[in-house]
């Protein structure tokens, strides 16, 4: 879609939910696999872009909404949740 569209976002010529969403998978797939996007330049391009955009960037930062900082009660949750 970004190849075919010819421009920087995925629908028009401004930031949208599309935008926001392939954004957000990419970063969870790499998270698994940190080089899945070794052979996608335009994604790697598109994420780039995407992370410096001042809102993205600031929600990516750690001990945000996306990936707040684990605290006594989150790592009780997770023992409760596996039984250690």
């Amino acid at each position: 879609a970004l190849k075919d569209h010819g421009q920087d976002y995925l629908v028009g010529n401004k930031l949208s939910w599309a935008d926001i969403h392939l954004l957000e998978a990419i970063l969870m797939t790499e998270e698994l696999k940190s080089d899945i996007l070794s052979a996608f330049p335009l994604l790697q391009a598109f994420k780039g872009r995407m992370s410096n955009v001042p809102t993205i960037k600031k929600f990516l930062q750690p001990g945000s909404q996306r990936k707040p900082p684990l605290d006594e009660k989150s790592i009780a949750n997770v023992r409760k949740i596996f039984s250690f």
